[in-house]
Formats: structure tokens, C-alpha cells, sequence
């Protein structure tokens, strides 16, 4: 079998939507005689998990582990609940504390392109050993963190290898780096780093249209989009009942940008109104939610109404999604994301339960939400064509009626993700 190395640093034990793309092309990428080495730290610093995902880990697979430093943990004696946050991309709008500031100027500005840049020099000289006993000839650095890109830059100038970069996000262009404080030349040293990795490996891999479009501004090498997908094979997850309230839930973080005034402000008019609708609706926030989220669904009312759970197993969530009546999906309102197109979407089209989409101008997510005819999409201006869908859903979901039909889902399966990475592995 064909080996390739994988350089990741998400990988279980640890949770969120990080680890589950590499960790899906893993378990299937046997089937298609490749066989996968995985390149991991050995002591991360995760900031959440979720051990049920090291079930998926297939047996086929090799691993490694190096230490890694991480300087997160010094900077926890300034505010140990902020410097996880700030680990994990979670960064407010409103009024940052001098801490905060603090935090982020270090963030940005000392640890170019980010906290995990300590772990270029010995994982290079890790690999170099582990790339000639294993005769791999094909390695594939997964970003953020950038800094792994870094490895795979420093590998190919001391190894015949071929190198795939796979860009989970954007690097310059994401949302939250115009947040990080960066002095002059901060910025121009993470473009600089950007611009290098882009030039000198073979393929980059993407997970949107319009993240290859920002790329092919910066690098002629080719780019390949392959999204994220789903892996919920309805064998092992039966679909069950679902809920008897008329509930709306959104799984995953709900943070600063993603606050859907409109929504809260419609279903608050709605709740007013609609006797019916007051007594069977409620809101399931699953997943971290921002501070001012939670302060505008207070002050719309709807505090009890909202069942919120900070974080639950992949699938545990996975039974909410099937369980709910209604999917909401938010994406901050900015040109800068009409690329991002969260993972939890594909998750969602395969619960095959009505989708609620809430987010930017031609936003990538929503072509894929009509294209599939899954739901309704709106911008954050929509007041009372919202009020109307809802307001159908209601009714069907009063009839014993609400359903979905959706159509052309199965070109997210895991599986057929897989094959396409396959093909690009073959290097022809």
C-alpha cells in the first residue's frame, strides 16, 4: 500500500470540528490502499475532547507521537479562562479587557504564525528519520495552526518528498486575525510565511470555493477543493423520535459575529402573538455561546425558552441534530467568511431535519443549503420573510408534518470525500 505521512495537530482525544476532517480521511483512506502514518504531539493542550472519537481511530493506521511546547500554559497565571479562549479562536467584539489586549498582542505578535511554532524544529528532525524507515514519499500538513505548514516547508527542502498543504481555514484572511493586535511587521511576516508555504508544496487543499479564489491571488501551484463532510452511517445511528416541543437548535459554538439578532427578535414577536407557538417552542443551544449572544437573548425574553449545554460528545450531538425540529446555522455576517462553511452543515444534511441558515451575502454555506434543497437561507437583515418560514414550519410541525426533502447529500459522505483525496494522492 501506497504511505503517506500526516502532520496534525488536532487528533483525538481532542473534540470540536478541528480533528474530525483528517480523522475521517484516516478511516477511509485504507480502502483505497493508502495507508496512513499520523505525525501528532504527544502532550497537547486541547481545548476541549471528546474521548468517544478515539473509538473511529481505524487499526490500520500507523502513529507517532513528539512531545510538543506549548506556551499557553505561562500564560495562564494572567487569566487562565481568557488564554484558553484565546487557544481556541474565541475572541470578543465587545470592550477586551486589558488582559485580553494583552493576550492578543502576545498571541499575535510573538508567536508568528501561532502557539504552536515550537514544535517546527523537532518534529523536522523527528520526521526526517521516521519519512526513511517508513519510505513514505507523499506527506500532508493540515492547518490551523499554520505552523505545521511550517514542517512540511522545512521537509521538502531536505527530503524527496511530495507535499500536500491542506488548509482547514484560511490564514491571513480569517476572521479573527485582524484581531490579534499584529504590528506592521507581524503582518508582514505572516504573509510572508503564507506566501512561502503556498509556493513550495505541490498542491494545496481546500475547503471552499472561495477560499481556492483567495490563494490563486497569492500562488500558481494547483488547489484542490474537497469540503468537509458527513460519516453517520444510518445502521449504526437509527433515526428516532423526534422532539414532541417545537424545538430550534444550533450545535456547536455560538460566538461573537454569529448572534442572529434578527432570529431572536422575530421569535420573540412570534411568541407574543402566537399563543400555540409560546407553549411548544424551545431553543437548544448546544455548545459554547458568547457572552453577547446570550445577553440579546435575555434581553429579547426568550431566557425560558433556551436550553443551553456547554459541550456534549460528537454523538450526543449528533441524536440532537436528529431529535430537533428545526437546525439553525449562523455565520458571522462579513465578506471576509463567505468561504467558511461550518462543519456541523454536512452533519446537518445528513439528520435530514429542515435548516435554518442565517449568514452573509453569497455565503458559500448557503449554496450548498439550497442546492440541496435542506432549508431556508437568510441574511442578517431579514425580518419578515423569516417570520413567514418559521411560521410555515409551525404549522406543519403542528400537523405531524414537517419534514424535508433533501436531494444530492451524498457527494458529502466521508467516504466519497475520501476517494477524491485518493485521486490527488496518485500525483499524476
Amino acid at each position: 500500500m501506497h504511505k503517506v505521512l500526516i502532520i496534525s495537530y488536532y487528533w483525538p482525544p481532542a473534540g470540536g470540528p478541528g480533528v474530525q476532517r483528517w480523522l475521517k480521511f484516516v478511516k477511509y483512506l485504507p480502502e483505497f490502499q493508502i495507508h496512513p502514518v499520523v505525525y501528532i504531539p504527544e502532550n497537547p493542550k486541547y481545548p476541549i475532547t471528546d474521548i468517544s472519537l478515539s473509538e473511529e481511530i481505524p487499526d490500520q493506521v500507523t502513529i507517532y507521537k513528539n512531545k510538543i511546547f506549548e506556551p499557553y500554559h505561562l500564560a495562564g497565571f494572567l487569566s487562565k479562562n481568557k488564554t484558553k479562549q484565546i487557544s481556541a479562536g474565541i475572541i470578543s467584539d465587545h470592550s477586551p479587557s486589558f488582559i485580553e489586549k494583552m493576550l492578543l498582542w502576545i498571541r499575535g505578535n510573538l508567536f508568528i504564525p501561532d502557539a504552536r511554532k515550537y514544535w517546527v524544529k523537532p518534529s523536522v528532525s523527528f520526521l526526517k528519520d521516521i519519512i526513511n524507515k517508513e519510505q513514505i514519499d507523499t506527506i500532508i500538513t493540515t492547518g490551523p495552526p499554520h505552523s505545521l505548514h511550517l514542517i512540511g516547508l522545512e521537509l521538502k527542502k531536505i527530503m524527496d518528498v511530495k507535499w500536500l498543504a491542506d488548509f482547514r481555514d484560511p490564514w491571513t484572511s480569517i476572521g479573527y486575525h485582524s484581531k490579534l493586535r499584529l504590528s506592521t511587521a507581524s503582518e508582514r511576516k505572516h504573509r510572508k510565511l503564507e506566501k512561502e508555504v503556498t509556493n513550495s508544496c505541490d498542491r494545496l487543499l481546500v475547503t471552499s470555493k472561495a477560499t481556492k479564489a483567495e490563494f490563486e491571488s497569492i500562488t500558481t501551484k494547483p488547489i484542490h477543493v474537497i469540503t468537509n463532510g458527513y460519516d453517520i452511517p444510518e445502521s449504526d445511528l437509527p433515526f428516532g423520535a423526534l422532539d414532541k416541543k417545537f424545538t430550534l437548535s444550533h450545535i456547536g459554538s455560538l460566538l461573537t459575529g454569529r448572534n442572529p439578532e434578527n432570529l431572536w427578535k422575530v421569535l420573540a414577536e412570534i411568541i407574543d402573538e402566537n399563543e400555540a407557538f409560546r407553549k411548544a417552542f424551545q431553543l437548544n443551544l448546544i455548545g459554547v455561546v458568547g457572552r453577547d449572544v446570550l445577553e440579546c437573548i435575555i434581553d429579547n425574553g426568550l431566557k425560558s425558552y433556551t436550553n443551553i449545554k456547554e459541550y456534549v460528545s460528537h454523538k450526543e450531538a449528533v441524536n440532537y441534530q436528529r431529535s430537533s425540529q428545526l437546525l439553525l446555522l449562523a455565520e458571522i455576517d462579513s465578506p471576509d467568511t463567505r468561504g467558511i462553511i461550518p462543519g456541523k452543515l454536512f452533519e446537518y444534511l445528513a439528520a435530514k431535519r429542515p435548516i435554518l441558515a442565517i449568514g452573509p451575502e453569497d455565503w458559500e454555506g448557503a449554496e450548498i443549503v439550497k442546492s440541496t434543497n435542506s432549508g431556508f437561507v437568510f441574511n442578517y437583515n431579514a425580518v419578515s420573510d423569516l417570520k413567514a418560514v418559521l411560521l410555515d414550519w409551525f404549522y406543519l410541525y403542528q400537523q405531524g408534518n414537517l419534514m424535508v426533502s433533501s436531494k444530492n447529500i451524498k457527494a458529502y459522505n466521508r467516504k466519497r470525500l475520501t476517494a477524491k483525496l485518493a485521486e490527488l494522492l496518485a500525483w499524476e
